[in-house]
């Protein structure tokens, strides 16, 4: 899993996803940056996951504790680029009421 970030604003950042999101493949990173940047000030999160080719519980579970952590700071979560079988396993579990799915990081960002 290859993870990058930048700060559109001073209040948004856009992480991007690469790769397999899976046991195994440092997802533990996720709510590490989430950590950093909610530390820094940054209060909404959106997660790119144009680039991601694989997504098991591991992964989704992820995303699930960095939406507590940055709704406990008061701000929000989305996801943007989700599309095919990535797309269905959110939706599968209902997560993707849960959290606002985005076509692009851009839209999400703007959002």
């Amino acid at each position: 899993m290859e993870l990058r970030h930048e700060q559109p604003s001073p209040q948004t950042a856009v992480v991007t996803l690469s790769g397999k999101v899976m046991l195994g493949t440092g997802t533990e990173r996720i709510t590490a940056i989430v950590n950093d940047l909610l530390a820094g000030g940054t209060r909404n999160v959106v997660f790119d996951l144009s680039g991601v080719t694989v997504l098991d519980s591991t992964g989704v579970g992820q995303f699930i504790a960095s939406f507590n952590q940055i709704a406990s700071a008061g701000g929000e979560m989305r996801m943007a680029g989700a599309t095919g079988h990535i797309l269905q396993t959110f939706r599968v579990s209902r997560l993707d009421k849960m959290f606002p799915f985005f076509p692009t990081a851009e839209e999400a960002a703007k959002a």
